[in-house]
């Protein structure tokens, strides 16, 4: 009953407070009725925003980094807690030259330690021997995000392995207290990320949380901060490999947020089953949103660590994720329609260490060698053709779209010299929604057009690799899409390595 009484209470929150990204489906709605729906749900302001981020920093940090543990159980003490030369300056520099946009910080991870000094429980900096009790993490990188210019975003773990209270309905009071004092003492906070842990509490009982309760007096303090990934802004992409998959809609039936069903699973037995398990491959086909009983903008996270573990073990300092690797990540997270949030953890003396510096920011160079280069704008490329295509104009931004419905939009570019290329990289103008299905790329040869590369959805980035391929004469085709499709993103691109790259999105 508490999962299905959560699921309506998800669906009123969207179709009360983000009337553009929900729309209810009546059962006498026709498939063409549905996909007409579906093309017609956009982002909100928020979410929009979130998607252009790319790519975003967890900060896991607290008890468990001195203790070297995972997940502690609450009753780890506070005196453990002592980083000796902490600099949120050095995170914050280092996450914005790797060109990650947002931090966000681990305030209370399952143990309860609060990395704030709180007022709702002891179990916090101010019992550290840190700053003699005068510390408060989150403050310092607060203002260390706002002397660099970069969102900051919290996490806050609704499960407390130390809080007395839990299990009952004076937990759920403490935790709104708690995100009250993180939401209004530390200026504009841009993420709140849940996840959905929920363990036995000291008196055998297990959490009911209060979302909808959370929810709103998130939009009360901070109505601009998207709510992830056990929220109605963002969901989790279903693996912590950051790895997506290769149909990523970001529009989904809204019969699937079960968030309670999600909790049962998240970050324990990983086998999450709500009303449509949200880890398979389809989550937004017609063949899916046929029978949904409504439809929402949600779109996917997609995180993991630059270590094995989510905290700093020394003995990983081997095991730093390669700037290559960091490479395919982004290319089967960001490339597959979904933001990447990248876990840096720092070590006992509260700095990000040199090797995971070193690897991001070589990764970083790899990036912005490959995509610097759009092949598609050399002197000599040029787009031909106009037929059945037509020009539009958003906020200085081109957006191309077909001249009439359910018609094929086509790209076609001829060079002076043949172009080197093994990565096409496609866009779509997500502010008015998502709507390509299938998109193919060719080349000519000996007079025909030959397949290189294809896939179904985009989104706000797609990026396929393909073996090397050498050609004069290409084209691109939306081949098929929801009413018309909305493109504003199409490059072509080289890159020496990619054929080292797993490009597989069940691979870690």
């Amino acid at each position: 009953m508490k999962n299905y009484t959560l699921l309506i209470a998800l669906v009123l929150f969207f179709s009360a407070s983000n009337a553009q990204n929900y729309i209810s489906i009546d059962p006498n709605d026709t498939e063409e009725d549905i996909i007409r729906k579906a093309a017609s749900v956009k982002p909100t302001q928020r979410q929009l925003d979130w998607q252009k981020l790319e790519i975003t920093g967890f900060i896991h940090f607290g008890i468990n980094t001195f203790t070297g543990r995972e997940w502690g159980d609450g009753t780890e003490d506070p005196k453990l807690f002592n980083p000796t030369k902490l600099d949120t300056d050095q995170w914050v520099r280092v996450a914005k030259d790797a060109g990650i946009n947002l931090l966000i910080l681990t305030a209370k991870h399952h143990d309860g330690f609060c990395l704030w000094p709180t007022e709702t429980t002891e179990y916090s900096i101010k019992n550290s021997p840190y700053l003699n009790g005068q510390g408060d993490i989150l403050k310092a990188l607060a203002e260390s995000c706002k002397k660099y210019d970069m969102k900051i975003g919290v996490y806050l773990s609704p499960w407390d392995r130390n809080a007395k209270s839990y299990g009952s309905e004076e937990y759920n009071t403490m935790f709104r207290a708690q995100l009250r004092e993180v939401l209004t003492k530390y200026g504009r906070i841009d993420e709140v990320w849940f996840d959905g842990a929920n363990g036995e509490g000291p008196n055998g009982k297990k959490q009911e949380y209060d979302w909808a309760s959370y929810y709103s007096l998130i939009r009360e303090l901070q109505p601009e901060a998207v709510i992830a990934v056990m929220g109605p802004d963002v969901r989790w992409v279903g693996t912590e490999t950051g790895y997506g998959r290769d149909m990523e809609w970001s529009v989904v039936p809204a019969n699937n947020l079960d968030q309670n069903s999600i909790a049962e699973g998240s970050q324990q037995q990983m086998n999450i089953k709500p009303m449509g398990d949200m880890r398979q491959k389809d989550l937004g086909s017609r063949d899916v949103i046929r029978n949904a009983k409504g439809l929402v903008w949600y779109p996917a996270e997609t995180d993991v660590s630059i270590r094995p573990g989510w905290f700093y073990h020394e003995n990983q300092n081997a095991l730093v994720k390669t700037p290559e690797k960091l490479l395919d990540i982004y290319f089967n997270s960001v490339g597959k329609n979904g933001v990447l949030l990248l876990n840096i953890p720092p070590t006992k003396e509260g700095l990000l260490h040199s090797i995971d510096e070193q690897h991001l920011l070589q990764w970083k160079a790899l990036r912005d060698s490959i995509f610097s280069h759009n092949l598609l704008e050399n002197k000599g490329v040029k787009l031909v053709g106009n037929k059945d295509r037509t020009r539009l104009k958003d906020e200085g931004e081109n957006i191309w779209m077909t001249k009439s419905e359910n018609q094929q939009l086509i790209f076609e570019y001829k060079s002076n010299s043949p172009l080197k290329f093994n990565i096409l990289q496609l866009g779509e103008y997500i502010k008015w929604g998502q709507r390509v299905e299938a998109f193919e790329l060719q080349v000519q040869k000996d007079g025909q057009w030959v397949s290189v590369a294809s896939g179904t959805t985009v989104g706000y980035k797609r990026i396929i690799t393909m073996p090397e391929t050498h050609a004069n004469h290409i084209r691109v085709v939306i081949s098929q899409s929801r009413v018309q499709p909305y493109v504003d993103k199409i490059g072509l691109f080289h890159y020496e390595g990619v054929d080292r790259l797993e490009g597989d999105t069940h691979k870690k």
